[in-house]
């Protein structure tokens, strides 16, 4: 049974920064791809930020220049570095890992951007 645990999110003013983590039962490198994903009430989950297993990150235009994706293959890690928050970063953010054609989602974690 895979198990993904978020924890890092909280309530910050715009222009500060937060850093999520995700901690994942058994080595990463068993996972295709992990990722970050968010939601927002009444919207579709939307992807934020990928790590393919090979190392290359991909990310939303929302997001490019501003957040950054990162793995610790000793602590079984993927962290999300977001720096310059805005009040539409506000979401629950997720964190998803793909192994063969299965997908494990954490139980999400609360983001929230202070105007």
């Amino acid at each position: 049974q895979v198990q993904l645990v978020e924890s890092g999110g909280g309530l910050v003013q715009a222009g500060g920064s937060l850093r999520l983590s995700c901690a994942a039962s058994g080595s990463i490198f068993s996972f295709n791809t992990m990722g970050w994903y968010r939601q927002v009430p009444g919207k579709q989950r939307e992807l934020v930020a990928a790590i393919f297993s090979g190392g290359r990150p991909n990310y939303a235009d929302s997001v490019k220049g501003r957040f950054t994706i990162s793995r610790d293959s000793v602590k079984n890690t993927v962290s999300l570095q977001m720096n310059s928050l805005k009040p539409e970063d506000t979401a629950v953010y997720y964190c998803k890992a793909l192994r063969g054609s299965v997908d494990y989602w954490g139980q999400g974690t609360q983001v929230t951007v202070s105007s």
